[in-house]
Formats: C-alpha cells, sequence, structure tokens
C-alpha cells in the first residue's frame, strides 16, 4: 500500500489544487482505513461540482458527464477534490456524476497531507438517504462494458497502451525505465 499511496498523492499534487482543512460531522461512516498517510475516515456532506470550474470558472455541462475531475462542497464552503473510488488507479467521477449539482454523502477517507487535501470516496448516496452507500466502482462497470473484463484493466487499457506505445513508459519518446538491478 506505500508505493500505492504514495503512487496516487504524487499524482493528486500534480493536479494543483489547494489544500483546504476541516471536516463535516461524521454520519455512520464506514471507510475502510487504507494505511494511507495522514488518512482520516469520514463522511462527507456536501453538493457535488466539477473541479474546473469551481477553481476557474470553466465550466462543462453535466459537471463533464464524467471525463472531469469532481469535488464536493461543504455547507461551509469548503471544496473536496474527489481524488480516488473503490478502483485502483481509478477516480469517483463516474460515481459522482449522476449527482451532479445535488447533495450527496460520501464516506471515504479524507487525506489531509501538508501537500494536499484529497477525499477518497469509498461510498456514496443521495443526502439525507437511509440507504446504504453505493460503492464506487462504477469506472469498472463502465471500462468493462467498453473493453471487456481484464484482472489489472490498467495494464489491458487500449487507450493507455496506445499512449505508451508512442510515447514510452516514461511519457517521452525515446526515455525507457533504467534497468532494476
Amino acid at each position: 500500500m506505500g508505493t500505492f499511496s504514495a503512487l496516487i498523492l504524487r499524482s493528486a499534487a500534480g493536479l494543483g489544487v489547494a489544500a483546504l482543512a476541516a471536516l463535516a460531522p461524521v454520519v455512520a461512516q464506514a471507510a475502510e482505513p487504507w494505511g494511507i498517510p495522514h488518512e482520516k475516515p469520514v463522511v462527507l456532506k456536501g453538493r457535488v461540482i466539477e473541479a474546473l470550474c469551481h477553481l476557474k470558472g470553466v465550466c462543462a455541462p453535466d459537471c463533464g458527464a464524467g471525463k472531469r475531475q469532481l469535488g464536493i462542497l461543504d455547507a461551509d464552503g469548503r471544496f473536496r477534490l474527489v481524488g480516488k473510488g473503490q478502483v485502483d488507479f481509478a477516480g469517483a467521477a463516474p460515481d459522482l456524476a449522476g449527482f451532479c449539482g445535488r447533495e450527496v454523502e460520501a464516506d471515504g477517507l479524507l487525506i489531509e497531507n501538508p501537500a494536499i487535501t484529497l477525499f477518497f470516496a469509498q461510498g456514496v448516496r443521495e443526502a439525507g438517504s437511509t440507504a446504504p452507500f453505493t460503492p464506487t466502482e462504477r469506472f469498472k462497470t463502465q471500462w468493462e462494458a467498453r473493453n471487456g473484463a481484464a484482472p489489472e484493466w490498467w495494464r489491458a487499457d487500449p487507450e493507455a497502451n496506445a499512449i505508451i506505445a508512442e510515447t514510452g513508459p516514461l511519457g517521452i519518446k525515446g526515455l525507457v525505465p533504467k534497468p532494476k538491478p
């Protein structure tokens, strides 16, 4: 989990989103700890919004229909970038897109790293609902509908493989990783 956690935090830091601190009240939390430094299981309550629209005023209809980074704006005006869902190496935008502009409760881990604050949603439901949280796994369902099942979707992803074939595994044509000793 340490390497995975570091990867996620490095990826999130690249988003350039300012860190905000504070928690919404905890409501029937069930988030599973992942052992990530600075994590806190919480239930966030707030409105689902598009990050780029909120931060830069560049808005898309329907919050980008699951193709843009989403976040949760709480009643105190704190924006929480939702950086990840339950699927390895995948975000929760497909799970939140259907709630665009609506109030939700999201169960997950708030990562308050000194460099950035992120929220990893493990489940989501309509605000005020007593229904169980719906796991944030929609990315995998949608990916498998397009590509078929794969034990590790990220290794089988045709789009990622095409990019790697064109630019190399480090994203720069001709640059290759150093061999491991």
